[in-house]
């Protein structure tokens, strides 16, 4: 049976282990051809990350490539979210006694093996054929917390049946808040025990690499958890079914109707994560988007310890 350790990488590497990738941009593709992801799935001879975006790099056409893995304007946030990290030393405690070291912890009531936090990331139907359900089910096999998305090319329902462990549901706020609901009931039902409610995306990010390929969403690729959602469309043609305005009403609409803990994700500031405690927040999930939405932006690393700060006990801080 693999450790944790490989399972994780295995979930990670769905992409790097794929073999056939069609090409879906409005450049240079035709229009309605199916995009074909790959089917392989076995062990990897890859040791980090860098290994695996550097594999991922050499399979996945250049289009959907620069959307995995680009960031907003210069990436100088998507820079600074690993040079940060350079500053940060592990300071070892020895002579501690310690024989059976133990990674389990506790994340907003859902107890996993191993803490780490799969986030919600659109799309993973470009990176393999399994799509969310292999990624839910890989997130199971490591022992971590997985967060199934609105923007999934799988039902939320499917995702959910592939996955045997704790799951969190992340909300796209709709214009229509009757599709909210609907949403979110259906995570509830389908097992996830809280809401992440992305705050920092109410426009398109400038994607300059998106925008260099011509990328859009291959047709045949849809998005099932979203009613209406455009075909083949543009990250910014997509969003034009959800809300840009949003108001810490909205946050409170999401605790009182889904009857679940409100994760708000997106937040860099002490003022603002104090507000949203302030109108229900149940924990803060501390992030950039990954340096894909607004460039310049500090790392979430260097925006925590001031967050946690702020908020003290009264709510976790991810």
């Amino acid at each position: 049976m693999p450790s944790r350790r490989d399972a994780l990488i295995s979930t990670l590497g769905f992409a790097a282990a794929a073999t056939t990738f069609g090409y879906g941009t409005r450049a240079g593709a035709q229009a309605g051809a199916p995009y074909v992801a790959g089917t392989a799935e076995k062990r990897l001879d890859i040791i980090n990350l860098l290994d695996l975006e550097a594999e991922a790099q050499r399979l996945i056409p250049k289009g959907p490539f620069g959307y995995i893995s680009g960031g907003a304007g210069d990436e100088w946030t998507l820079r600074e979210n690993v040079r940060a990290f350079d500053d940060r030393q592990i300071l070892p405690r020895n002579l501690a006694g310690v024989t059976q070291p133990d990674t389990r912890a506790e994340l907003l009531g859902s107890q996993v093996a191993l803490p780490v936090f799969v986030p919600p990331m659109a799309a993973h139907g470009l990176a393999h054929a399994t799509a969310e359900r292999g990624s839910a089910k890989g997130a199971a096999d490591a022992g971590a917390l997985f967060c199934a998305q609105t923007l999934a090319n799988t039902p939320l329902e499917d995702i959910a049946r592939a996955s045997s462990g704790p799951k969190w549901f992340q909300l796209y706020y709709a214009k229509d808040a009757g599709v909210n609901r609907e949403l979110m009931q259906r995570a509830k039902a389908a097992g996830c025990t809280a809401i992440v409610f992305t705050v920092d995306l109410e426009w398109a990010g400038n994607r300059e690499a998106d925008r260099r390929n011509g990328f859009a969403f291959p047709e045949t690729l849809p998005f099932p958890n979203v009613p209406n959602a455009p075909v083949g469309a543009t990250l910014a043609e997509l969003f034009q079914v959800f809300k840009r305005d949003l108001t810490f009403g909205d946050l409170e609409f999401i605790a009182r109707e889904s009857g679940l803990p409100v994760v708000v994700k997106g937040v860099l500031t002490p003022e603002n994560a104090r507000e949203c405690v302030a109108h229900g927040a149940a924990a803060i999930q501390v992030s950039n988007h990954g340096g894909r939405q607004l460039d310049t932006v500090p790392a979430a690393i260097t925006a925590l310890p001031g967050i946690v700060e702020a908020v003290g006990s009264s709510v976790p801080v991810y």
